[in-house]
Order: C-alpha cells, then sequence, then structure tokens
C-alpha cells in the first residue's frame, strides 16, 4: 500500500514541479519519474540539512522542492540541439 501513496506523490510533485518550473506539465509518466527523482533528492538535501518529515505532506513538500531543484539542475545543461 505504501508503494501505492509513493507513486501518488511522485506524480503529484512532477506534476506541480513541472507547473512550477516550466508552466506546463510533461506528461504522468515523466511528471511521475520526475516526482520520484525529486523525492530521492529532496529526501537527500534535507537530510543533510537536518530536516526529516514523516508525514504525506512533508513527503510531498519534499518531492516538490526537490523536483524543482531536479529540474533547474536540468536546465543547466546546454542544449545540443542547435536552437
Amino acid at each position: 500500500m505504501a508503494f501505492i501513496l509513493y507513486i501518488v506523490i511522485g506524480i503529484l510533485a512532477g506534476f506541480i514541479a513541472g507547473k512550477l518550473m516550466r508552466g506546463a506539465g510533461f506528461g504522468w509518466i515523466v511528471n511521475l519519474i520526475v516526482g520520484i527523482l525529486g523525492g530521492v533528492l529532496g529526501g537527500w538535501v534535507f537530510g543533510l540539512l537536518g530536516f526529516h518529515t514523516s508525514s504525506i505532506i512533508g513527503s510531498l513538500i519534499t518531492s516538490i522542492i526537490g523536483a524543482c531543484l531536479f529540474l533547474w539542475l536540468l536546465s543547466l545543461i546546454p542544449n545540443r540541439s542547435g536552437k
């Protein structure tokens, strides 16, 4: 049951981060991937800072911040398509 909750939090976090950073979502599969990677990155960063969450809302906030950080890091990579 917790696995399904992590997937739902990942989809929500990816969608919200996509709206915040890009202005539109990426589609539910990419939102899921961004949200899960954001959750891992956010948990790692907050762990380094000494913050830990145990609630669903805390996990969602951590995932959203981590997903925004992940999308920001991706935007620093130069685009090779020539545009």
